[in-house]
């Protein structure tokens, strides 16, 4: 075959070593369905003696990244390394500018650095492609690239992250509390030591800032994406959700609004008739809906090994293929900064979790509170009568503007009676 394509990848992880593997077993389906040969020629990573189950002896080992990034023998540099700075950033802006096509499964490079290094492609003509960096082996962004070309999207939404969706399964199925479903999921490798990125949204506000981006045809902007991760979400809170028909999942959501575009990632609170409340453990789903298509739903594996690898090959195959695409569903040079919907503009449903004393006047002055901004309560939910000294309120509100409900909070929260900060959780119909 006369047509060949030789890769550097940097980083030989779990993804990386998958990447090999696959590249290895599946060669002649590859070049079958590429016609093109596709082989790895030079590796680096931070320990040239680590054991990764697949041989590196036929690869030139580099040291440095960066180096391999340069490196005028490969035709792709395959970018595994992580993080939004530091080598990898360095690493990929050396391969563009050295002309090489770069395939990566780095959401926050892309989240934070992505605008920048699509007009450097661009300008290069090369292809910066990033399949893996969104629910892993699910190919959303090659169905939002390829199968919504002639649709107006409106709203694109979506379980983003594995480990939270797993830990508030396992609370729903078991009744335990957070502190120790996350001490599981770290003990089973689905949450790492320190699970701040996962638990606190950042990660879903990395991939969700990429699927806006590609939605709407705008600038990447992470910086004015509202995040809100799952430490609050309680036992409690989840009972009370069944009890109320619902269900509660981490939601990454973009929307195109009168205001501008709203991105925001937070604990929702979705009724259990709906697609996406049905997903369970690490199980990703995406949903995009626009005007010719309507309601497009994708589920599988956000992340893994095989998946996400799966995912880094099929950018390589494109390559291949010599597909090329504007990065971001439009010229890079076109790309502006989206016009941010700030979260008090907000409109929607509200389930809240108040701690007050058990006395008489409670309950009144907390509906007063509600009706004086003008919110209207849909359902309550009060647990007492039992000698204790503070009880549980629950209440679900009709639609409202955000500002209104936290106006009213702020109102509510001012009586010597409520014991405990309020939850708030918002209600999505989905």
């Amino acid at each position: 075959m006369a047509k060949s394509l030789k890769l550097g990848i940097a980083g030989l992880g779990t993804v990386g070593a998958g990447v090999i593997k696959i590249l290895n077993e599946k060669r002649t389906l590859i070049a079958q369905r590429t016609g093109c040969s596709v082989d790895v020629v030079a590796v680096s990573a931070r320990n040239k003696q680590q054991d990764r189950g697949v041989s590196m002896e036929s690869f030139r080992w580099f040291d440095n990244a960066v180096d391999l990034a340069g490196d005028p023998e490969i035709d792709i540099f395959v970018e595994l390394i992580g993080g939004s700075d530091g080598v990898a950033l360095q690493s990929v802006r050396r391969a563009l500018e050295a002309g090489k096509h770069v395939v990566t499964a780095n959401k926050a490079l892309i989240a934070v650095h992505g605008t920048e290094l699509a007009v450097l492609a661009e300008k290069q003509k090369v292809s910066l492609s990033f399949e893996a960096s969104v629910a892993g082996g699910i190919p959303i962004i090659k169905a939002m690239r390829d199968g919504l070309v002639s649709n107006t999207v409106s709203r694109v939404y979506g379980i983003l992250n594995g480990t939270c969706n797993y830990i508030l399964s396992v609370m729903e199925e078991s009744g335990r509390s957070f502190e120790d479903v996350l001490k599981d999921a770290q003990d089973l490798g689905y949450a790492e030591a320190d699970p701040s990125f996962d638990v606190g949204g950042v990660d879903a506000a990395h991939k969700l800032a990429i699927l806006s981006s590609l939605a709407f045809g705008s600038a990447v902007d992470f910086d004015s994406i509202y995040i809100e991760g799952i430490e609050s979400i309680r036992a409690q809170d989840i009972a009370m959700a069944a009890e109320l028909g619902m269900r509660i999942k981490l939601l990454g959501i973009a929307t195109k609004t009168d205001h501008g575009i709203e991105q925001r990632v937070h604990p929702c609170l979705v009724r259990l008739d709906r697609p996406i409340a049905s997903v369970d453990g690490v199980t990703n789903a995406v949903v995009v809906e626009s005007d010719h298509l309507g309601r497009l739903v994708l589920e599988g594996p956000g992340a893994g090994e095989m998946p996400t690898a799966s995912a880094v090959v099929a950018d390589i195959g494109d390559i291949a293929k010599a597909v090329t695409q504007p990065t971001f569903m439009k010229s890079a040079g076109e790309l502006q900064p989206p016009q941010k919907s700030d979260m008090d503009d907000h409109i929607g449903e509200y389930y809240l979790r108040l701690t007050a004393q058990d006395k008489p006047g409670v309950m009144a002055e907390i509906t007063q509170d509600l009706a004086a901004e003008g919110v209207s309560i849909e359902t309550i939910i009060q647990r007492g009568g039992d000698g204790q000294e503070a009880v549980p309120i629950v209440l679900v509100t009709h639609q409202c503007r955000e500002s209104v409900m936290k106006r009213a909070l702020d109102r509510i929260v001012a009586h010597d009676a409520i014991v405990r900060p309020p939850r708030m959780i918002r209600i999505e119909d989905l």
